[in-house]
């Protein structure tokens, strides 16, 4: 009799699929109230491991963590017309507090903008405050009509960054800075994932945007999701909140901001993008656990030796968990740490003890092999990186052997219907051809350059615009 599937084949059911890792994996349960989550310790170490990377990146540019407030006054949104229009229908409005009305009804944040430029405008008040880099790990809401773990949830986590600057090519350059070195190098180096960078069309910027940087992935079901944006900001909220500064000449002028985020939708991202149809396949650069070292059977002599490796291996340098739990049968114990993707587990039973070896399991490739237990130290740091370089090529190949290039709207939408993404000139498409393909549930994720890089301008002579259907 055949083998009942602990996962839903991703071939049948890829959004099933989804589901039964984000719950088999330990990565998250839903919440009490319709469209927020729990996030489990497995899938919040994945959390942590993100923000030490990209916290990291984002200190190199100069900028420094703050927090500001989760409730808004409701009439700071106002004052950025688009802004406004563009976050109502999910906003969460507070109008009682300590059991009465409250005189204005606070917003929970969406994103930070308004108030942060509240505070700006008083700390700012000459050139020598230029540039202010600010951004801060918070959480947001809004309101999700159809939720889904990590994708689409009604509170998320995320950083969020604002900068103010004496010109416009400053904040130009720093929202191109920041959505290269700190979020393309983030998901290329640890997320392995072969992303797209361009610039949103105008119906796809942010709300109060003058220019959208975006990063596009490809899932395993061939749809795009959105990685991290960084936006140009303009003078809209420098108007709107009057955040001015005396020049070097004596006159005051308005600030020009960016502001830009990532958020724990990049979960989502690493299941769909990795995972098979045995559960999650973390890169190494970002795995919490790189190596799990199991005890096979409940012997003095092993569980000793689990823990000695284990002693050993982080003292190298890695991230180790010793599964020294035998009172679970160790076959449940295998298939959990698949399930969870550690790149590489080191198995050891008594037999292996008696040849001085472990059987080495690796997790991204497949396969398994007995290494000698003096040689694991040495020989795991090479196995890692291997693996964390095989994750980037097939999530290049796919999305390459994925992607088609057209020239007319039903060739694109032919595309993105079989599962793929496509390539067609933004001059055949316009704006009149991006309205005509939301008809059929289809989008324009990014606009780039002949070449492959950001275009200056949405008309930019030559530019190619990537379209799929997404998450």
């Amino acid at each position: 009799m055949a083998k009942t599937p602990v996962l839903t084949p991703r071939a049948d059911d890829f959004p099933r699929w989804y589901q039964d890792v984000i719950g088999k994996a330990e990565l998250a349960d839903n919440g009490p109230v319709r469209g927020t989550m729990v996030i489990r310790p497995y899938g919040y170490g994945l959390w942590e491991r993100m923000q030490a990377e990209m916290d990291a990146r984002i200190k190199e540019t100069g900028t420094q963590n703050a927090y500001f407030p989760l409730l808004i006054p409701e009439s700071y949104l106002t004052r950025e017309a688009d802004h406004v229009e563009g976050f109502a229908p999910e906003l969460a409005v507070v109008t009682h507090g300590g059991g009465h009305r409250l005189e204005e009804p606070a917003v929970v944040r969406p994103t930070s903008e308004t108030i942060v430029n509240d505070y700006f405008s008083k700390w700012i008040q000459s050139y020598r405050d230029l540039p202010l880099l600010i951004n801060q790990w918070a959480n947001v809401v809004r309101w999700e009509l159809r939720p889904r773990l990590f994708l689409r949830t009604s509170e998320f986590l995320w950083q969020e960054g604002h900068t103010a600057h004496a010109t416009y090519e400053e904040a130009r350059d720093f929202a191109a800075h920041v959505h290269r070195r700190v979020y393309e190098d983030f998901l290329r180096t640890v997320l392995a994932m072969d992303v797209v960078p361009g610039r949103k069309t105008a119906k796809e910027r942010f709300a109060g945007a003058v220019n959208t940087l975006t990063l596009e992935g490809m899932m395993g079901d061939g749809k795009a999701l959105q990685m991290a944006t960084s936006h140009e900001l303009g003078q809209n909220f420098a108007r709107a909140f009057r955040t001015r500064y005396l020049s070097r000449e004596g006159r005051q002028e308005l600030v020009w901001q960016t502001s830009w985020g990532s958020t724990t939708r990049m979960i989502g991202a690493l299941v769909m993008a990795h995972g098979d149809d045995d559960g999650l396949r973390v890169p190494p650069r970002l795995a919490h656990i790189q190596v799990v070292v199991l005890a096979i059977k409940d012997d003095a002599s092993v569980l000793a030796r689990v823990r000695e490796v284990g002693d050993r291996l982080r003292a190298a340098g890695l991230r180790v968990r010793a599964d020294d739990h035998t009172d679970v049968p160790f076959g449940r114990r295998a298939v959990d740490w698949e399930l969870k993707g550690v790149p590489v587990r080191v198995e050891i039973g008594p037999r292996d003890l008696e040849n001085g070896t472990a059987m080495l399991v690796r997790r991204i490739p497949g396969g398994k092999e007995p290494v000698a237990l003096d040689r694991l130290a040495s020989v795991l740091p090479g196995i890692l990186e291997e693996d964390q370089a095989l994750l980037l090529a097939q999530s290049r190949e796919r999305r390459e052997s994925r992607t088609a290039e057209v020239s007319t709207i039903g060739e694109a939408v032919e595309a993105a219907s079989a599962g793929g993404w496509a390539r067609i000139p933004w001059a055949v498409l316009g704006e009149e051809g991006e309205s005509k393909l939301t008809e059929h549930a289809v989008t324009v994720r990014c606009l780039v350059a002949e070449d492959g890089s950001v275009p200056e301008a949405d008309d930019a002579p030559g530019n190619v615009a990537v379209v799929a259907r997404a998450y």
